[in-house]
């Protein structure tokens, strides 16, 4: 059997496979859900509800104190340890109680319409749900079973469907409706724990677990980056949903809302796909297997690229269909947003692939540093911007920006490293400033269906020639005595 044969056969591939199968089910069944919604709502009523889940969201962000990435890497030192896992399991569920209560006063200041402080104290006690699953997610990955992550969150998403559907029927107030969802992510934690955990949960050793306030502090100390990295990849898009909230019509925040549903049902693959080869960079990296570690992220990184592009080119192509096709006729503003806003895309599976390289070389410092400075270029870049423009775009440049130095930032480390070369990354942003030019010209001349056939003709030809040659440039020519120095180096400079 062939290298390559039994790499695409490994647990890990496999696992991550379950693992976008399963999030592709829930962010369909949502993207479906919001659909509906969005039909059935007034653009004003709609996006008072869009807003009050965008609070609930950030704060669910931060709650869970970026803890997930610290389990996975002891899960793997430490297999089958339940009192890891139920330690784990007891703070989430503390943690989400806490930052309910952050989330009823950050709305009462921020908001002074009732109706939007109602539906954040209603939809925030999904925090407190919201823990629980993705700590039990987070134990799916760290021993393989995606596959019981899939089923529940298919049956969840499902379920938010049919409180959807019900509004064709009769007709009933936001309020309910946030009533309904918060009943429906019950369901979901109750599945989880009966289907999703491998039997290793239960009241009575959640009960049990002793987690005492000096263990909480110190591991949130000791594990802080963490809380800033996963924290701001969430707060990265909800934040545009506020800073519009706060200086653009309702309207604004709907059409933004919706693109960005449509914008996350294809970045859900790469996000999951990272998260679940994490375990995997941790793997090689602790034996010191640095071929493997390059070979697995050269190769997933070339998949990425091509997946960006082609991801780029459709919805370039199609958006002025989607949208009101699925949306409605109420949101035009949308179409314009998305199309802006996934030039982002175009870095961000590569960003993610990257970060989770870096996080498991121990460099959680460097990846908390660059989070924080494309953080802050997001933000100046909104509010300077908004000076002049008030406008969706300001928004999307913003972050386009900013994931633009994130990813020079994090290929300045790699090189160093010597994990990749300099050619390695003029070929990449060659491609990605290709791209959006094509598409623009492209667009112009050619009918929607006509370009993006030729566009993934062209993709796939790349694909063929990088993967029907990778074996033989699978070995970039780095010794991996200099490899062996810089990892070293970068421990030491990370301590």
């Amino acid at each position: 059997m062939s290298k390559k044969f039994k790499y695409l056969q490994s647990t890990f591939i496999k696992n991550s496979l379950w693992g976008v199968l399963s999030n592709i089910f829930q962010i369909l069944f949502v993207s479906l859900f919001f659909a509906i919604l969005a039909r059935k709502y007034q653009p004003d009523e709609f996006a008072k509800f869009l807003i009050s889940n965008t609070v609930y969201q950030i704060l669910a962000a931060f709650s869970s104190m970026g803890l997930g990435q610290w389990f996975i890497r002891e899960h793997v030192k430490n297999m089958y340890e339940d009192e890891l896992t139920n330690k784990f399991m007891k703070m989430q569920l503390g943690l989400g109680g806490l930052f309910y209560g952050v989330n009823i006063v950050i709305a009462l200041l921020l908001y002074r319409d009732a109706q939007i402080q109602i539906l954040c104290v209603l939809l925030g006690t999904n925090i407190i749900f919201d823990n629980l699953i993705n700590a039990i997610k987070t134990l799916n990955i760290a021993e393989n079973r995606q596959q019981k992550t899939a089923t529940v969150l298919a049956i969840d998403g499902l379920l938010k469907v049919i409180v959807a559907g019900m509004l064709f029927i009769y007709p009933f107030s936001t309020a309910v409706l946030s009533v309904l969802v918060v009943a429906v992510r019950l369901v979901t934690l109750s599945l989880f724990i009966q289907m999703g955990s491998a039997n290793t949960l239960s009241v009575k050793s959640l009960w049990k677990a002793k987690v005492s306030y000096a263990d909480l502090k110190n591991l949130v100390i000791s594990n802080w980056r963490f809380i800033v990295i996963s924290s701001i990849s969430i707060i990265y898009w909800k934040l545009g949903n506020v800073i519009i909230s706060k200086s653009m019509p309702l309207q604004n925040v709907a059409d933004y809302e919706i693109a960005f549903r449509i914008f996350s049902v294809l970045q859900i693959i790469p996000v999951v796909a990272s998260g679940t080869i994490y375990p995997q960079f941790i793997k090689y990296y602790n034996e010191r297997n640095f071929n493997n570690l390059r070979f697995i992220y050269t190769n997933i990184f070339n998949v990425y690229t091509l997946f960006a592009i082609i991801s780029y080119a459709f919805i370039y192509a199609f958006a002025p269909i989607i949208i009101p096709l699925v949306f409605g006729n109420g949101y035009p503003g949308a179409v314009a947003c998305l199309q802006q806003m996934f030039l982002t895309f175009l870095l961000m599976p590569t960003v993610l692939l990257q970060a989770n390289l870096l996080v498991a070389m121990r460099l959680e410092r460097l990846d908390m540093r660059f989070n924080i400075i494309s953080l802050l270029i997001n933000i100046c870049g909104c509010v300077a911007g908004l000076l002049f423009v008030r406008k969706l775009a300001v928004i999307n440049y913003a972050v386009l920006g900013s994931f633009v130095v994130f990813h020079i930032l994090q290929d300045v480390v790699l090189v160093r490293r010597k994990l990749i070369t300099i050619a390695h990354c003029l070929s990449f942003y060659g491609a990605i400033l290709a791209a959006p030019l094509i598409c623009i010209y492209g667009n112009q001349h050619l009918n929607p269906y006509l370009f993006f056939g030729c566009a993934l003709a062209v993709v796939g030809l790349i694909a063929l020639y990088l993967f029907g040659i990778f074996k033989k440039k699978a070995n970039l020519n780095f010794p991996d005595v200099h490899l062996n120095k810089s990892i070293a180096l970068s421990e030491h400079n990370a301590a």
